[in-house]
């Protein structure tokens, strides 16, 4: 991933916007969920397939990718003046792993082994793609 687009758990709106609630111990905030919460995030339990694929797309807001089973692989994307043009080496991860995507950045999705993933949206979910 070029340096100048890495998103981290420090830089990833999804992080943003937590909250206190009250009769919880001191230290602890949360986000809840969209649309109930005009700052929250969208929340999905996915399950992929092995050998299935997204092709090339992009999401309104910041997302984060935690695979709790399987392997997947990330390569972004830039816009050049023949179409789509790789941005950097693809980027594995595997169980236990998160990932981050800045929100807007185009980016496909191969699912190597079968997957499960908790998938977090900042605000509400979209899905562009891209050609």
């Amino acid at each position: 991933m070029s340096k100048n687009n890495e998103i981290t758990s420090e830089t990833s709106a999804v992080w943003d916007n937590h909250t206190s609630m009250p009769n919880t111990p001191n230290g602890f905030t949360l986000r809840t969920t969209f649309p109930t919460n005009p700052h929250g995030v969208e929340v999905m339990l996915e399950k992929w397939e092995a050998g299935s694929e997204e092709p090339p797309h992009s999401h309104p807001g910041d997302d984060m990718t935690v695979v709790i089973e399987g392997k997947m692989s990330i390569q972004f994307f830039t816009t050049g003046s023949s179409g789509l043009v790789p941005d950097g080496d693809r980027v594995f991860l595997s169980k236990g792993q998160t990932g981050y995507i800045k929100g807007g950045r185009i980016h496909d999705a191969k699912y190597i082994e079968e997957c499960k993933l908790v998938y977090v949206h900042d605000k509400a979910f979209g899905y562009t793609a891209h050609n």
